[in-house]
């Protein structure tokens, strides 16, 4: 007698094949710039370099509305094709806060601070 029992796959098998093509298309969407998941979690450029200025603010620091101008002035490069002129651009928006910063590190108190467009932190 012949068995008529097919071999098929387990289920096992299966499961991991549709995990590993899942985990294969984010990889390829991801190194290919179709998802900017990263990005917003990381949270860009003008967020790691805010970043590393702020740590050299001290106790008087530029206002919400400077650190927001900052941020702008770098989302503009986003539809930029010259990478000269996004430097340019970005370097300019670094030299504006960075002469807010020291210009509020010259503020001793609390007082001088607040009255000034600086806040205390």
């Amino acid at each position: 007698m012949i068995s008529k029992k097919g071999q098929g796959m387990s289920l096992n098998v299966v499961i991991i094949a549709a995990l590993a093509l899942i985990v294969l298309v984010v990889l390829v969407m991801v190194f290919t710039g179709r998802i900017s998941i990263f990005q917003n979690v990381v949270g860009g450029e003008a967020d790691s370099d805010l970043r590393i200025m702020a740590s050299f603010y001290g106790s008087c620091k530029p206002s919400s509305s400077d650190e927001a101008a900052f941020k702008a002035s770098y989302a503009t490069t986003s539809t930029l094709k010259d990478e000269v002129e996004k430097d340019r651009i970005k370097s300019d928006a670094k030299a504006v806060l960075q002469g807010r910063v020291d210009e509020c590190k010259l503020y001793t108190n609390q007082d001088a601070c607040t009255s000034g467009s600086c806040r205390w932190s």
